[in-house]
């Protein structure tokens, strides 16, 4: 059994473990939900038009589990009715009070009809893993968080067949004006990344995600109301920007 494998099983292993002597869990604990979005947008990355992301999740204790998913409506070569396809794992664990998340995900987007999901052989898998260190300032008033992802093994390899190590890191900014809360974002390659997750070649240091999201509720009725967010994207590297609108669906 090769290293990747094992590693994707040891994510599904950790959440059983978790269960383990739990005779209840409470409904509060899980995460179901689904976002429309009129196009998706990765990092700053335009990926395609309008899709359905739902988002399957629970926790226990300090630890998370969650399933996300997005699937176009149109398909990534509409002609040949190719579907976009992405699904992604991420189990994540907070470190008590001090701010710091620890995350390990599995993402993978080959595409509708792409199949091989189980295969994890270090140089014809589709998967790529990434861990990831968040940390969020001890500051109400000022509530600034840092992440920084790293790839480190699966299908972010450069043409010699070895690891590319491409990172992503972003700071956020969260706020609210009256009754719209605002997530003001900016993300950063800090070097060279893989062409195969971006679909750019990049020798360094660039920006690629300036970003401001918007997010109210539309009152239904009094006991009900929907969701909805507007997401100013901004990419310098790609000299490119997008204006993504959503509705999110949750119980």
């Amino acid at each position: 059994m090769n290293t990747l494998k094992i590693l994707f099983i040891s994510m599904v292993v950790a959440v059983a473990a978790c269960f383990t002597g739990i005779t209840q869990v409470q409904a509060q604990e899980f995460k179901i939900q689904g976002d429309l979005v009129s196009s998706y947008v990765w990092r700053g990355f335009y990926q395609t038009g309008a899709s359905f992301q739902p988002t399957l999740g629970f926790g226990i204790g300090n630890f998370s589990l969650t399933a996300w998913g997005s699937t176009d409506f149109d398909g990534t070569v509409a002609s040949e009715g190719v579907a976009a396809k992405e699904i992604d794992l991420t189990a994540a664990y907070t470190l008590g009070q001090s701010g710091f998340i620890l995350s390990l995900a599995s993402l993978w987007w080959a595409g509708q009809g792409a199949g091989k999901y189980f295969n994890f052989k270090s140089h014809e898998t589709a998967h790529h893993f990434e861990a990831g260190l968040a940390y969020t300032l001890p500051m109400k008033k000022f509530p600034l968080s840092i992440s920084w992802y790293t790839m480190f093994a699966g299908a972010d390899k450069n043409e010699e067949g070895k690891q590319n190590y491409s990172s992503y890191v972003e700071l956020n900014y969260p706020f609210s004006i009256k009754s719209v809360d605002l997530n003001a974002t900016c993300g950063f390659l800090p070097y060279e990344a893989g062409i195969g997750v971006y679909g750019i070649s990049n020798n360094g240091f660039a920006v690629t995600n300036l970003a401001l999201k918007a997010t109210t509720d539309i009152k239904i009725t009094d006991k009900f109301a929907i969701p909805v967010f507007a997401h100013a994207i901004w990419n310098p590297r790609m000299e490119d920007a997008h204006l993504v609108f959503g509705i999110t669906l949750k119980p």
